[in-house]
């Protein structure tokens, strides 16, 4: 039997369209869930056996409180910032295993709460305070079959076509000699699995079991680990499909509990098209099981992430739009492998849009097209869909996260360790110092990563240089508890940061300009009378609002330098873009012509990664309002704020080897952190 999957057999995507057996595509079996879970079906079985690609799930609309749709403003003022990062991976992901990573979701999750996990490379990884909250996100796509295939006690390491992972991981293969193994091992894995599924002679029922089998180990390490009020497991995995063309279009899916779960993760497998993904997330919804889904990287998506057509390039209509932002109220605006808020070409204006800017489509050195692929822009073609009387499709709210493959996220500059285990584990191998002649030899041997002469130096090139230490999800909510939290990340009151824990928040409204954030008696004022980040300010004839806004930085990183509002509108369809400093440290004065801060100052010594002292502030605040303000027009606002320059993960690399820093990476970057938006709506609507 071939089951026809939304987006992939149109695609002319032979091998993913037969191979779509896999993982549960077109089971029967509706039963088995595996331990700690309870059945909802597999992957797939919230569709009739005959529904085809052309159809969608008959799912009513999502039912929840106004707020998380709306945005209408909560009353309790006693919320409290959370940090957690929602994007980790575990041996269970095919590309962990393949580069080394062995640590298991247990691990994960006991690194997150403060305790010491291994590298890959042999270093201990242990965070310097713990997290809040964490989710573990393997690929559903052929869920735990490279470590079953390392494992040679298994029946599925038997095929001929595994046989280069073979103990793979055992401890005398984890080193860079091994590079050249594990990349030619990792690159004929998937094809050659396709193509023997395709031939009948991998059984597709020996690889559901290990999906099933390392889906219920997920399930149980998040059960285990979870202390509600102190520590939260969320239930996640990765959906990971892309364009033809390389174009990103990963999603993390997190779902809200764990009492009622799928046997099994919808995945590529199933369909390419994330349209596909969201019939089955309304379906499950249908059967009570609610979970939401959050974009990743679409700075490498080639423009593919934020188009303004759907997956048949027909223009975005009101079911096409409900749909997305039922299913998907928040975007992950940095990450290491870049930042995804805005480009220098599409902001000129903004002179820090150039901040850690991951130029690549994900897994290749092919450029990646800005337009279509930056969070701002989408925010801009939002308000043109509102406009014409469709339904707001990115009208998210912001995230960060890690993406390690590590099972541990990497957050500082000084400390940072990558992500892809055995394959940038190293400064070497990451690109930030130079290569010796024999970590080139493996580094060409491998064809994985290039080689680069600068000022006679040879160093690993690529992607890794530009990837960062980033980045994590702040969340303003009443407790640390998966209802709690899940119920801030519906209503968007949440926060990215590139790696320090800053805090910030935003409000909208009228009657308060002499709030100052300084109380509970201000944030009750603040809820009660104006709109909170991630929600709406519907305007009023009584004049220009007040947005309230507050950053507070990380006791454990740079002094903050800056706070801005970024404002976006549209002006006769053309999109429209401003940044506005609107408080300065060290008692310095916006300037109302350029709307700009002085400098204060603050400088870092390269030598020895020095920041200037006494510079910056602990707190910045401001009431204020926008002097361009139109209460005839649509526009979003969010906060940013900037610490004070530090040393670049690279710099810290090349200073801790003794050697001068690489001189075309840039030494310096301003840590920052984001607010979800606030969107103005006119009184006409």
């Amino acid at each position: 039997m071939l089951c026809i999957i939304k987006g992939s057999p149109a695609q002319g995507l032979t091998i993913l369209a037969l191979a779509a057996l896999l993982l549960g595509a077109c089971s029967q079996d509706s039963g088995d869930s595996g331990p700690q879970t309870e059945a909802a079906g597999d992957a797939h079985s919230t569709t009739p056996a005959n529904q085809t690609a052309a159809r969608r799930f008959d799912a009513p609309p999502l039912d929840m409180p106004t707020d998380t749709i709306v945005g209408a403003a909560q009353r309790n003022a006693m919320r409290q910032a959370y940090f957690g990062d929602l994007h980790v991976h575990t041996k269970y992901s095919f590309d962990a295993y393949a580069f080394g990573t062995v640590a298991t979701p247990y691990d994960a999750y006991r690194y997150a709460q403060g305790e010491p996990i291994r590298h890959p490379s042999g270093f201990v990884l242990q965070l310097s305070q713990p997290l809040d909250f964490y989710a573990v996100t393997d690929h559903a796509m052929f869920l735990g079959a490279v470590s079953a295939a390392a494992d040679t006690s298994t029946e599925f390491s038997q095929e001929d076509h595994v046989t280069d992972l073979h103990d793979i991981n055992a401890d005398d293969n984890m080193n860079s000699n091994s590079l050249s193994q594990r990349v030619n091992a990792f690159t004929t894995f998937l094809p050659e699995t396709f193509q023997r599924i395709i031939n009948g002679e991998t059984d597709v029922d020996l690889l559901n079991g290990i999906a099933k089998e390392a889906w219920a180990d997920i399930v149980a390490a998040a059960e285990a680990h979870y202390q509600p009020g102190e520590f939260t497991t969320f239930v996640a995995y990765e959906y990971t499909s892309s364009t033809d063309d390389r174009g990103n279009l990963h999603r993390n899916v997190i779902f809200k509990d764990s009492d009622k779960l799928p046997a099994m993760p919808f995945s590529r497998l199933h369909s390419q098209n994330p349209e596909g993904l969201w019939d089955w997330m309304d379906g499950l919804r249908a059967q009570g099981i609610e979970a939401m889904a959050i974009p990743h990287n679409p700075n490498g998506s080639n423009g593919a992430m934020f188009k303004m057509v759907d997956w048949d390039n027909n223009p975005i209509d009101r079911e096409y739009a409900d749909q997305r932002l039922r299913n998907e109220p928040l975007v992950e605006l940095t990450q290491v492998k870049g930042t995804s808020e805005t480009h220098p070409l599409l902001s000129p204006e903004d002179e820090w849009a150039n901040f850690e800017i991951m130029p690549y489509r994900i897994a290749t050195t092919q450029k990646s097209a800005p337009s279509g692929s930056y969070a701002r822009e989408a925010l801009l073609n939002g308000l043109v869909l509102a406009e014409s009387g469709i339904t707001n499709a990115y009208q998210f709210g912001f995230v960060g996260a890690s993406d390690t493959h590590n099972a541990a996220s990497s957050l500082t500059e000084k400390g940072y360790f990558s992500k892809v285990g055995l394959l940038d584990g190293t400064s070497a191998w990451r690109g930030s110092v130079p290569l010796t002649p024999a970590e080139s030899e493996v580094i060409k041997a491998a064809g994985r990563v290039q080689v680069k002469l600068v000022e006679g130096q040879e160093y690993a090139t690529g992607a890794y240089e530009t990837w960062g230490a980033s980045g994590l999800t702040g969340v303003w909510a009443e407790r640390n508890t998966r209802e709690a939290l899940y119920r801030a990340f519906r209503r968007k009151e949440t926060f990215a940061t590139s790696g320090p824990r800053m805090r910030v928040r935003l409000f909208a409204g009228y009657g308060l300009e002499d709030n100052k954030l300084a109380d509970q008696r201000d944030l009750t004022q603040a809820y009660a009378q104006g709109a909170s980040m991630g929600s709406e300010l519907h305007l009023q004839e009584q004049g220009t609002p007040t947005l309230l806004v507050e950053a507070i930085r990380d006791p454990n990183s740079a002094a903050l330098q800056r706070l801005q509002i970024v404002k976006g509108w549209t002006e006769n369809g053309a999109h429209r873009e401003q940044v506005y400093d609107v408080a300065c440290s060290d008692k310095g004065e916006v300037d109302e012509i350029t709307h700009r801060c002085p400098d204060n100052g603050a400088r870092v010594d390269l030598a020895s990664c020095a920041i200037t002292p006494d510079r910056g502030a602990g707190r910045l605040m401001a009431a204020w309002k926008d002097p361009d303000f139109d209460a005839s027009e649509r526009a979003f606002y969010y906060a940013r704020a900037l610490e004070n320059p530090t040393c670049r993960w690279s710099t810290w690399d090349a200073l801790q080897a003794g050697v001068m820093p690489r001189s075309d990476l840039l030494a310096t970057l301003q840590e920052r952190v984001w607010s979800s938006p606030i969107w103005m709506l006119p009184e006409s609507d």
